[in-house]
């Protein structure tokens, strides 16, 4: 059993691990789109990122596993399934860190703006060296959060047929008529999400260089 659930463990780790690859600089294009004084690409960001917080993830990955065929007839191969689930939990989760991103970037004073201006740093340098270190300290605890419900939501792509862990369990309780398999699973989740947040406190006390 053990063997067979830690199987499904390392795609829920792969999910997990390439959601944040992807969605995480994603996140920080789309909340800079989304502050845009471009008022169309401002408006669509936005349109973007309420459909994306606005309907179920589950939804979002059905619609991109069978979508290419009932609205385009497009018979996709039998990997698209890993792609559909690996594009769908990016753009879904970088929305959600596009606007912890924006809440960051508002919050800094307009005075640090106008006193990299007058050092000479360039918009790019100003954001890249001054504003999102600043950002990145402030907003963890709220990635943190999100961060942690993405190791829960990994469970969301048995809709597609993988079989992570989630699936892993579903089909071990189905067989063998018992709790126990989800039971352990549960556990397993909950052990990885210690792990995660052992790694955010510690990145969190390193960021905190104003105290000892």
């Amino acid at each position: 059993m053990m063997e067979i659930l830690l199987s499904g463990l390392l795609l829920t780790a792969q999910i997990f691990v390439t959601t944040l690859i992807g969605a995480l600089p994603l996140g920080v294009v789309v909340a800079l789109c989304r502050m845009s004084k471009f008022k169309p690409l401002a408006l669509l960001t936005r349109f973007y990122i309420s459909v994306m917080r606005g309907t179920p993830l589950m939804l979002q990955l059905m619609a991109l596993m069978f979508g290419p065929y009932y609205l385009f007839g497009l018979q996709m191969g039998q990997d698209w399934k890993y792609f559909a689930c690996a594009i769908g939990f990016i753009v879904n989760y970088a929305a959600y860190f596009a606007e912890i991103y924006r809440s960051g970037i508002q919050s800094i004073p307009p005075g640090q703006y106008e006193a990299a201006a007058v050092l000479g740093y360039s918009r790019a340098q100003t954001f890249m060296k001054i504003v999102l270190p600043q950002v990145i300290k402030r907003i963890l605890p709220a990635m943190g959060n999100e961060v942690i419900t993405l190791v829960k939501d990994t469970s969301l792509a048995f809709v597609l047929g993988i079989m992570e862990m989630f699936s892993q369990a579903k089909a071990l309780a189905a067989s063998q008529v018992s709790m126990v398999p989800y039971l352990i699973a549960g556990a397993i989740y909950w052990v990885f999400n210690l792990v995660v947040e052992m790694v955010l406190t510690r990145i969190e006390k390193k960021l905190n260089y104003y105290h000892d």
